[in-house]
């Protein structure tokens, strides 16, 4: 563990750059130095954690004993969920943890220095300015960027329905047709509905929507407990009663 050789920053500029640091370090362990960061966490060793110092290293250790730390501890116990999960699947779990411990780390440098509201804000604006370790990690920054730009120049685009990417669509699903192509009076009140909630999409906002691969009922992601991170890993989505179904049958 770290015996913290190096400055303890006070200023927003200064934690901004420990940040910099911690993060280049845990960056280097969950890519180029990958195969040495795995088989560091052992699951046959004990509670495992991994921390990244200023100068840009990383190392695999124990938690510290004291209580309380001097600083915020990172995730624990990281190595034991290694041969359990798919390799991407777990170095996407430490990369989510770490963003979350660089963050506990520098508020606790701007709590314990006394930052005021603008200081705060300033601090996270400049860390948020970042790609977080798990974007780098699971190459999902680039593509974030291009929904982004997807979705400010296509809310008018044609929809396509359920070929677009396993029946995920930011957007609400397409309103039905009927057989003369112009659409239902209801529907141009409503549009379509969610298989859950029953709402439509008619506040004019664009939210995350999911479709089932089963029943081709779609829902609000919400309203399903599925984010569009965890949508990318799906193969085929079963809603909560078509995966019900499935389980009163055997």
């Amino acid at each position: 563990m770290e015996a913290i050789p190096h400055p303890i920053p006070r200023t927003v500029e200064e934690v901004f750059s420990d940040f910099k640091g911690r993060r280049a370090g845990l960056i280097k362990a969950l890519t180029t130095d990958v195969e040495k960061f795995f088989q560091q966490c052992d699951p046959e060793k004990e509670n495992l954690c991994l921390y990244g110092f200023p100068n840009e290293t990383w190392e695999v250790n124990l938690p510290v004993e004291e209580v309380p730390p001097e600083l915020p501890e990172p995730a624990l116990g990281i190595n034991f969920a290694r041969d359990g999960m798919q390799e991407k699947d777990w170095l996407s779990l430490v990369a989510v943890h770490s963003d979350s411990w660089l963050l506990a780390v520098a508020f606790y440098f701007g709590a314990r220095f006394g930052f005021g509201k603008n200081e705060r804000k300033r601090l996270f604006q400049m860390m948020n300015d970042l790609p977080t370790i798990f974007e780098l990690v699971t190459g999902s920054a680039k593509q974030s960027k291009d929904q982004l730009a997807a979705h400010n120049n296509g809310s008018k685009c044609k929809s396509s329905g359920k070929s677009q990417a396993k029946g995920v669509k930011m957007s609400a699903p397409p309103k039905e047709e009927d057989e003369s192509g112009e659409e239902e009076e209801e529907d141009n009140e409503q549009g379509a509905t969610c298989g859950a909630c029953g709402c439509g999409d008619n506040n004019g906002t664009d939210e995350f929507w999911i479709c089932c691969d089963i029943c081709e009922i779609w829902f609000h992601g919400k309203c399903v407990k599925i984010t569009p991170s965890k949508a990318e890993h799906i193969k085929q989505y079963k809603c909560p009663s078509c995966s019900s179904n499935k389980r009163a049958r055997v």
